[in-house]
């Protein structure tokens, strides 16, 4: 068996933002329900573990398989590598294999700025003409929802803040090569960002909720897991709500879990991705607005599609 593999530059080239948000879109549109997305499967591995992620749809299928190595960057490692596979959904034949980390690196910015363009369609009094967005996190998923964020509001001005100055210096760097403003910001700038991205590995809130300003929008998606808190619960107890999916949010979204429980969730209905995207969702005015993300497979299903699609498919 002779597979193409699409490695990080062919998927980032056949899966640029505005393409790749525009099939998560599309495919919510047409009727993928995150509720029936596959759970997240987890099994140990030497030093580690792995993570695999199926997904299932009417033309392809496919699974991305991870490993999760945590002594891996004391070696000079990725801590997580991993492939897709994607496979024929008629056949079950494989199609092809593309690197599993760059696809994470391009459903994840994407899937939030999807939510993040219509939560802001949604704001009572329209979106700001030129957004402040505060950036936490100096790492990969910061410096590519950077980029996702310059793709769909152009206008927006850009501050980071992170733990490290020499990695904030190095995206502002790279950053400044792609044409894109990036400066250093500090935690007491959220009362008057517009915006606010949480792409961090903290275990901790990054801030205090009641610090940001009614009519924000704030995105947490840097981690999944039931131990892991980028928000505190006085944000998400004074916000609405928005999640990817609420059976996953219920599995993985720590930052929901310790402000509500599962069945006060339950009960409250938060709004998923579909609900946004078909307009099922209204803003409560003098509320700022939590989305919370923790990556799904349907989405790595979308964007592989599309890059099997758009690259050198046979």
């Amino acid at each position: 068996m002779s597979l193409p593999y699409f490695d990080a530059a062919a998927v980032r080239t056949a899966a640029p933002w505005t393409t790749a948000i525009a099939a998560l879109e599309r495919a919510l549109r047409n009727g993928v329900n995150p509720e029936e997305d596959s759970p997240r499967l987890f099994s140990p591995a030497p030093g580690g573990e792995f993570l695999l992620m199926p997904a299932v749809g009417h033309s392809y299928s496919g699974i991305k398989a991870l490993t999760v190595a945590p002594g891996n960057p004391a070696r000079g490692l990725e801590k997580i590598q991993g492939v897709y596979v994607l496979v024929d959904s008629g056949t079950l034949a494989p199609l092809a294999v593309m690197d599993g980390n760059e696809l994470t690196a391009v459903r994840t910015p994407a899937t939030t700025l999807l939510a993040i363009k219509h939560i802001l369609g949604a704001a009572p009094g329209g979106a700001p003409a030129a957004p402040r967005v505060l950036v936490f996190g100096a790492g990969t998923q910061a410096l590519n929802h950077v980029r996702a964020a310059h793709a769909v509001i152009p206008e927006a001005k850009f501050s980071v803040v992170g733990q490290r100055p020499e990695r904030v210096r190095t995206l502002i760097a790279q950053l400044a090569t792609e044409d894109i403003e990036l400066r250093p910001g500090t935690v007491a700038e959220v009362p008057d960002a517009d915006i606010v991205l949480c792409a961090t590995s903290s275990r901790t809130p990054l801030f205090d909720g009641n610090l940001v300003a009614p009519g924000a929008v704030v995105a947490a998606v840097g981690q999944h897991g039931l131990d892991a808190r980028e928000v505190d619960a006085a944000l998400v107890r004074r916000s609405d709500v928005v999640v990817e999916g609420r059976a996953s949010a219920w599995r993985e979204a720590g930052d929901l879990i310790p402000a509500r429980t599962v069945p006060e969730w339950e009960e409250i209905r938060p709004a998923n991705l579909q609900d946004l995207v078909t307009g099922r969702f209204n803003r409560t005015p003098g509320r700022p607005c939590l989305y919370a993300g923790v990556g799904m497979a349907w989405e790595d299903l979308v964007t592989a599609a599309v890059v099997y699609e758009g690259g050198t498919k046979p």
